[in-house]
């Protein structure tokens, strides 16, 4: 029996790495057409075109799918990103600080923020704030609302990159900053953290993406017709239409926003690799 094995073990043994590859990757290619082939045959493509993509319908979005709906997007996710990005710088610093209190603040702010749903943290800003301070109301209405259910769920994350980004920083540029008679605070803000933030672009930049896709949780908020985002929009359309048309149009307008995001992550990306 070993002696009939032999031969077959030697045209294996005399497949070069090189080729093994090769076919592997031809069944890998093989099993995806054939995947491809089998959605294509079993797909009831009349029922879905009829659901999600009839032209009359989605033409009667525009122009308010892009005037109100991806407007009130953009709006609500570039406030959430700019106030993370401050509160995320500052809880960076207290995470690094000498202080203990500071960095045990810091620490909590994080795991707690990163850990939560951020649909709690919408529930949270739009139910408990008020209650918890009677009369009080935040600053903007529903944009200030959402600017800050945002802004918190994001400096969690943003605070963790810009820490790691402040210490890839080489130790000697603080060295040499104080050597010239900066202070350490001089310092930090003048060479340390322009040095941290060319570091953190692209994940900053991953992050803004990823805002862009949580503005949907505005809906739980409650919001007026004139406010509302591309995932409400889309909602309401496809409830009074009974068709999905509204939805998949919305989805389309995340894409016209994400997709080139994500390649501008990757060209950074790139580039700082290169630099490296």
């Amino acid at each position: 029996m070993d002696r009939a094995a032999a031969p077959g073990h030697a045209v294996t043994s005399r497949l070069t790495r090189r080729q093994r590859r090769r076919i592997s990757q031809g069944i890998q290619y093989a099993v995806f057409v054939a995947v491809l082939v089998l959605i294509g045959v079993l797909a009831d493509w009349d029922r879905l075109q009829n659901q999600f993509a009839q032209k009359d319908l989605a033409l009667r979005l525009f122009p308010e799918i892009i005037t109100t709906a991806l407007r009130n997007t953009v709006i609500y996710t570039m406030s959430g990103f700019l106030l993370g990005l401050v509160l995320g710088l500052v809880i960076a610093m207290m995470r690094l600080s000498s202080v203990a209190p500071y960095r045990w603040v810091a620490s909590v702010y994080i795991e707690l923020f990163r850990g939560l749903p951020a649909l709690l943290i919408f529930i949270f800003v739009g139910v408990a704030v008020p209650l918890a301070f009677p009369g009080t109301e935040i600053p903007g209405g529903t944009y200030g609302k959402v600017a800050l259910g945002l802004g918190l769920v994001a400096a969690a994350y943003m605070a963790e990159t810009i820490r790691a980004g402040i210490q890839a920083v080489p130790k000697g540029q603080m060295e040499a900053a104080r050597s010239l008679g900066f202070s350490h605070a001089r310092a930090m803000v003048s060479v340390i953290i322009p040095q941290a933030f060319r570091i953190v672009i692209p994940p900053l930049t991953n992050e803004l993406v990823l805002l862009f896709k949580d503005s949907s949780l505005v809906l739980f908020l409650g919001v007026t017709l004139q406010e509302r985002e591309l995932t409400k929009f889309g909602r309401d359309l496809a409830s009074q239409t009974a068709n999905s048309t509204p939805i998949l149009v919305a989805g389309l307008c995340y894409l016209l926003v994400t997709v080139p995001l994500s390649f501008v992550v990757r060209r950074l990306e790139a580039r700082a690799d290169k630099a490296v």
